[in-house]
């Protein structure tokens, strides 16, 4: 497996650790943008699959998650974990003058890897939505109202069909197992209002992944946000019985072959 540099730069809100996987000669750059409560060292098999592709991947650790900098997973303005986002970005294409960029978010990285498809589309080759939280999340419609958050963590059995993922995740220090921050939620639904009314990523070649078994982050509730920014250059699969993170589903190596296939059809 291929083993990640890691550098620190001021981000938005705080210091902001990222990490690169580098392939000797590389045809494309991999942009990862992680989920909520979890941190980009989750996804090693995902980048090592993406370098022996022919990919150069990076990322970062959002504010407050992972070995960022930040009250654990405290975010007010997602704006400002977009613009972290471009700076790793930005770092990696300079290096790598020329190549195109490929965004690849997962669930609340979805929402994040979107917005700045809106943002920044020019930047990027193509952008592929893994269970993304997009249009409404009931999570979210649910704590709203609440005035304190409940103390209950996420349920590891939601994450895959593997029984090893859930208690990875469990045992994992540098992941969230406490209760959401009240901003962070406002935050979240601010941003899912901001997307929703943005419109259409047009011509933008869009590959989205969604189990159809996902409890977490429901496919109903992603459809709606898949119908407000979708354009001509949308392309779905459906994983029947597959939960939340499908790059840790029983399938994976299906999931990922789709991805690598999707890149190499609509990359120059």
């Amino acid at each position: 497996m291929t083993t990640p540099q890691e550098w620190e730069f001021a981000g938005t809100r705080g210091a902001v650790t990222a990490r690169i996987w580098a392939a000797p000669e590389p045809r494309y750059v991999a942009v990862l943008v992680h989920g909520y409560g979890e941190h980009l060292g989750r996804y090693g098999h995902v980048a090592d699959a993406l370098v022996r592709h022919g990919a150069t991947v990076c990322g970062p650790d959002h504010m407050g998650h992972g070995r960022s900098a930040g009250d654990r997973v405290l975010i007010e303005d997602y704006e400002d974990v977009v613009a972290d986002v471009r700076t790793v970005a930005r770092a990696a294409a300079g290096d790598h003058p020329g190549l195109p960029v490929v965004m690849i978010g997962h669930s609340m990285g979805g929402l994040v890897a979107a917005r700045y498809a809106q943002l920044h589309g020019g930047d990027l080759a193509a952008l592929v939505l893994s269970a993304p939280v997009l249009g409404r999340w009931h999570v979210v419609d649910a704590l709203l109202p609440l005035e304190e958050m409940p103390g209950t963590p996420l349920d590891p059995s939601t994450l895959s069909r593997d029984a090893s993922v859930g208690e990875a995740y469990a045992a994992d220090p540098l992941v969230w197992h406490g209760p959401f921050k009240k901003p962070t939620v406002r935050a979240l639904d601010a941003a899912l209002r901001r997307i929703n009314g943005y419109g259409s990523l047009g011509a933008l070649p869009v590959l989205y992944l969604h189990g159809t078994a996902d409890e977490l982050v429901r496919p109903e509730d992603t459809r709606v946000g898949i119908e407000a920014v979708r354009g001509e250059g949308l392309t779905e699969r459906h994983y029947p019985g597959a939960r939340h993170e499908v790059f840790n589903e029983t399938n994976r190596a299906e999931v990922l072959g789709d991805v690598t296939a999707f890149v190499d059809r609509v990359l120059p």
